[in-house]
């Protein structure tokens, strides 16, 4: 939406999504695009939070203490979506060399798999978006959104 529609809205009282909003639209669009896509291939589609296990998963392993803290949610919650992975063959839990008390979780060679292709289509569904919006539009989407922002301010809430 451009100022002058976002003016033109407050003007008339409606309210223009805010970027958040906005961002999280764009994020359902790529994992709806991205589940569909795998479903399509054949593959076990995958919630995205699940998805987003793989992402924060370190090569040697991770407990599920360090990865509920990279998610922002419980342990239970991270042990869930661990469960349910390591139910579909994509992810193990082998001891912690550094802890007896702790175990590592870790993606098998079949979560290796799916996840390669998983960023293959990924970066395929980017390209259809850049066609879709313009390739320097896509470029600059992704350099405003890998820019530093630096630490969340505290602002006078108006």
């Amino acid at each position: 939406m451009t100022q002058a529609e976002n003016a033109e809205n407050a003007a008339s009282g409606e309210t223009a999504q805010n970027l958040p909003l906005l961002l999280a639209g764009a994020k359902r669009w790529f994992d709806d695009a991205l589940t569909a896509s795998m479903r399509a291939a054949g593959e076990q589609p995958l919630s995205s939070a699940q998805g987003q296990v793989f992402a924060l998963l370190d090569p040697e392993g991770t407990t599920v203490a360090e990865l509920a803290r990279r998610l922002g949610v419980t342990r239970q919650t991270a042990h869930q979506a661990v469960h349910a992975l390591v139910g579909l063959d994509l992810l193990e839990q082998v001891p912690d060399p550094s802890s007896a008390r702790n175990r590592l979780i870790r993606i098998t060679p079949e979560g290796a798999r799916v996840h390669r292709r998983a960023q293959a289509t990924l970066a395929v569904i980017e390209g259809v978006l850049a066609e879709r919006i313009g390739v320097a539009e896509a470029a600059a989407l992704r350099a405003a959104l890998t820019a530093a922002r630096g630490e969340p301010p505290v602002v006078a809430a108006p």
